[in-house]
């Protein structure tokens, strides 16, 4: 899926854009809940392993099943709340790049299972694409954010490895529910950032034309800051994910504004995400990296609010934080998860707004490249 880009063009004489509610905001919700009785599975090699084959299978078939369920209920508590993103968990399909206990799809499926009415349940490539079908219908884009251990800069030639093959997988899973996005952190620093970031294009270098159209780069608090990552972004089409929060723990002279102006561009014609959060402890903290349990307003940044872009919040109270940014800046019932264009399943935009619906400066979006597509079936 492509979102588009836009950037809200407003008349003349405009309000000042510190008092402008940012109403081209789609909201993003991360990986769960707390109000909703919403829950994704996981598995450990731990268990699987003591199982006997047949029992294995069916477990972990049980497992993603469930999850493809529950991805469904997030994408319908999600539109309910007007929050207009989600963000799944990596593990959706747990232990799959596992070394011994690792699956595709098609090796979980039971032609002759049936759920609880007799019927049969179909292939769990298909339950997930009805969850995807369900999340285009509403107008919610879904992304994926690997954990810790994916490193596509790693000095390790194992690490690397396993990193490409966890991001084949989730790009496999992203096809299916039609994600559009996966945002990955720069790596490790080790040799120095340049060397650092070298390292990274060679990984790049090693994924799929599909798994690499999908992935983002995100600028981290601690070794990659915007301006690290802006000339890596603009020689190989990557495009950057800013990180506010991140920036100001780990910056590089430039403003917000400054940073902003960068990461626009390297989203071509596509909707551009952004990640905030607050500090847990204030600004003043000795550490201020931890995420609080809400995002304090004034973290927004102005340089935000005359944008259509994603911004996913980072909080540990899940939706309630979400949920508080938006009556905070006046934007609680935005409809942003029911936008007036939506996406085809293979990547490639289309626009449904009538003219007179659209923002006038919308740009077209960019098709995607051929892919040679990771197929999780």
């Amino acid at each position: 899926m492509n979102f588009p880009l836009a950037l809200h063009m407003h008349p003349t004489p405009a309000m000042p854009h510190s008092m402008q509610p940012p109403t081209g905001i789609r909201w993003g919700l991360c990986c769960q809940f707390l109000d909703h009785d919403i829950h994704f599975r996981t598995a450990t090699h731990r268990y699987v392993s003591g199982l006997a084959p047949e029992e294995r299978r069916r477990y972990l078939a049980d497992i993603v099943r469930a999850n493809t369920a529950a991805l469904r209920d997030a994408v319908e508590a999600c539109h309910a709340m007007g929050i207009g993103a989600f963000r799944m968990n990596s593990q959706i399909a747990p232990l799959a790049t596992h070394p011994a206990s690792g699956y595709v799809l098609a090796d979980l499926d039971d032609a002759d299972a049936r759920d609880v009415d007799g019927a049969p349940q179909p292939a769990l490539a298909d339950a997930f694409r009805a969850a995807g079908e369900r999340a285009r219908a509403l107008g919610i884009r879904l992304s994926f954010h690997p954990d810790q251990f994916v490193v596509l800069n790693s000095e390790r030639d194992d690490v690397v490895r396993s990193s490409v093959q966890e991001l084949e997988m989730q790009a496999g899973i992203a096809r299916l529910v039609g994600a559009d996005v996966i945002c990955l952190h720069a790596g490790g620093a080790a040799g120095g950032v340049p060397a650092a970031l070298e390292r990274l294009e060679r990984g790049l270098d090693l994924l799929s034309s599909h798994a690499r159209t999908l992935l983002a780069i995100e600028n981290d608090d601690r070794s990659f800051a915007p301006k690290d990552l802006a000339p890596m972004c603009a020689r190989t089409g990557v495009p950057m994910i800013y990180d506010a929060h991140h920036h100001r723990c780990h910056g590089d002279g430039l403003t917000v504004e400054e940073a902003t102006a960068l990461a626009l561009p390297t989203w071509g014609a596509r909707e551009p995400y952004f990640h905030l959060s607050s500090p847990r402890d204030g600004w003043d903290a000795r550490n201020p990296r931890p995420h609080g349990d809400y995002v304090d307003p004034a973290d927004f940044p102005d340089a935000w609010r005359p944008l259509r872009a994603t911004v996913d919040i980072e909080a540990k109270d899940k939706e309630r934080a979400v949920r508080k940014i938006m009556r905070d800046l006046g934007v609680e019932r935005p409809g942003l998860g029911t936008r007036d264009w939506g996406q085809d399943m293979e990547g490639r935009g289309r626009m449904e707004a009538s003219p007179r619906q659209r923002p006038s400066n919308v740009l077209s979006p960019v098709p995607s490249p051929e892919s040679r597509p990771y197929h999780p079936t």
